[in-house]
Parts: structure tokens; C-alpha cells; sequence
């Protein structure tokens, strides 16, 4: 059987990432004010960052956004989500979103799998 795991995590990153540079390259103001605004989204506060990935991972199964579900299935392992939270939100968005979210929730946890830390 393939591994089909690189598919949603690492994979679609970087084959966005040299699409996303040559963008910014272009629209720089664009990019800076995205950032920006990502850090502020998603800075500590009453809800922690790891809280903010699980929702954002819930909304990019929502919208259906391959490079989303991958930043923040990252997201969610670098915030030490455990793989139960993440079928949990996984879970939710299949419910807010319908069918398609039984076809982009297990994209998001191959993607959170491919950047969990590994365990024997």
C-alpha cells in the first residue's frame, strides 16, 4: 500500500510554497498585512494557540482549502495537539460542513500524522 501521508502535510506546502513566493514578491503589502494579521489571530490570549489551530483546522476542512488544512494540521502538531483533539475537531467540522468534510477531515489528519512528532 502507498503512503499517501505527504499528499496533505508536507507535500502541499511545498508545492505552494514557490507559488506563494512569486506571489509575494508581486503583492509584498498583501503579504506583510496577511502576516500581520495571522499574528495577531493567532496570539496567545483567553483562548490559547493551540485552541485557535484546532479552529482553524475546523474552518480549512470547512472551506475545503488543501494548504490551509496543512498549515494548521502543522499548526496543531506544533501546539502538541493530540491526535484525539484532532479527530475531535475533525469531528465538528464533518458536522458544520457535510459530506465534504468526510472527504477533507481525512486529508487534515493525514496531514496532522505527517507533522506529529513520531512515537514507537
Amino acid at each position: 500500500m502507498t503512503d499517501h501521508t505527504h499528499d496533505h502535510g508536507r507535500g502541499v506546502l511545498s508545492q505552494l510554497a514557490p507559488e506563494g513566493r512569486e506571489l509575494k514578491a508581486l503583492i509584498p503589502g498583501v503579504y506583510d498585512g496577511f502576516a500581520q494579521l495571522h499574528t495577531a489571530a493567532f496570539a496567545e490570549g483567553v483562548l490559547d494557540k493551540k485552541t485557535k489551530e484546532l479552529l482553524a483546522l475546523a474552518i480549512a476542512i470547512a472551506v475545503r482549502c488543501d494548504g490551509c488544512i496543512a498549515s494548521h494540521a502543522r499548526g496543531a502538531a506544533v501546539t502538541k495537539a493530540t491526535e484525539a483533539e484532532v479527530a475531535e475537531t475533525i469531528g465538528v467540522a464533518i458536522a458544520m460542513s457535510g459530506g465534504p468534510g468526510t472527504v477533507y477531515g481525512p486529508r487534515a489528519l493525514a496531514a496532522f500524522r505527517d507533522f506529529a512528532p513520531k512515537t514507537e
